[in-house]
């Protein structure tokens, strides 16, 4: 069964509003009795808090068990969330991140390289700097960004949550096939 993780950092109501969405959006076909429901009938949608790597209770293999990713962050002071940089700062060495001889990162042959992966921000004010942080380290793992980062700002609106769940949809979609 093709797995899609879908990993965040939802401390605020805004972001787990965004996120509940984004899940919504995974099942979306579910709901719809064509064909395209029998398609994600082998698709598996795991959320995974991305604090549950702080607390050891996920890990690299979580990772590397999935197909495909969401990614769910806060912009905080200009950055992605601290849960979200130590899932990656604790995981990047053994899902395929390496570094090169001065230091850069080099995605030539990661274990997780080719993976399709989503983007979703939100921010009051900003969010440059944690869009640049997380995409800087999903290039240097070598994923493809499968739809377009869903920069979101301010309240949560119906325009804000109908974005998060065509993120989840078209992340689903694309890897049931």
């Amino acid at each position: 069964m093709t797995q899609l993780l879908v990993i965040h950092h939802s401390p605020s109501r805004s972001v787990r509003a965004l996120t509940d969405a984004v899940l919504a959006g995974t099942r979306f076909a579910r709901e719809d009795p064509t064909e395209v429901a029998e398609l994600l009938d082998n698709l598996e949608v795991r959320e995974l808090p991305a604090l549950a790597f702080a607390r050891d209770e996920a890990n690299h293999e979580d990772l590397l068990a999935a197909e495909g990713y969401v990614l769910i962050t806060p912009a905080n002071f200009g950055a992605m969330s601290g849960a979200l940089k130590h899932m990656f700062d604790s995981t990047f060495l053994q899902i395929g991140g390496a570094l090169g001889a001065d230091g850069s990162a080099d995605s030539s042959a990661g274990a997780t390289k080719g993976r399709p992966f989503g983007l979703l921000v939100h921010g009051r004010y900003d969010t440059t700097g944690a869009v640049r942080q997380v995409l800087g380290i999903t290039s240097a793992l070598g994923w493809q960004q499968a739809y377009a980062v869903q920069e979101l700002l301010g309240d949560v609106d119906d325009a804000a949550l109908d974005s998060a769940y065509e993120l989840g949809g078209t992340l689903a979609a694309l890897l049931a096939g």
